[in-house]
């Protein structure tokens, strides 16, 4: 598997807004993922509900970028910026390194996120 091709398009996915799209197209079933807020999933199923729910209270992407992506064998670490107005009028705007590990299947099998501010 060209694990460097695979995470480019995935970012590339999320870079255009399509981050529910990412998680259905390249997690395993079981992957896992956890974040710097203490949130976990333990499963695909799970990961696709919370960014659907995630997804939906957002009213306007002001701008999601792809600094850089590093791949070493089957890990790649993705460096993004996301800027977002919430439908609540609340705006996030995140600086963050999101750690993949794959699987030789061409899969996610967990995903971490890491504060980059």
């Amino acid at each position: 598997m060209d694990i460097k091709a695979l995470a480019t398009e995935m970012d590339g996915i999320v870079a255009n807004g399509a981050i529910v799209d990412a998680v259905k197209q390249f997690f395993a079933e079981k992957a896992t993922t956890s974040d710097y807020n203490g949130v976990a999933t333990s499963n695909k199923r799970q990961m696709i509900e919370k960014m659907e729910g995630f997804a939906g209270a957002i009213a306007q992407v002001n701008g999601i970028t792809n600094h850089t992506t590093i791949v070493d064998g089957l890990d790649s670490a993705s460096e993004f910026t996301f800027d977002f107005k919430m439908k609540d009028d609340s705006a996030i705007y995140w600086h963050e390194i999101i750690r993949r590990k794959w699987d030789t299947n061409g899969r996610v099998i967990h995903e971490e996120y890491f504060n980059a501010q």
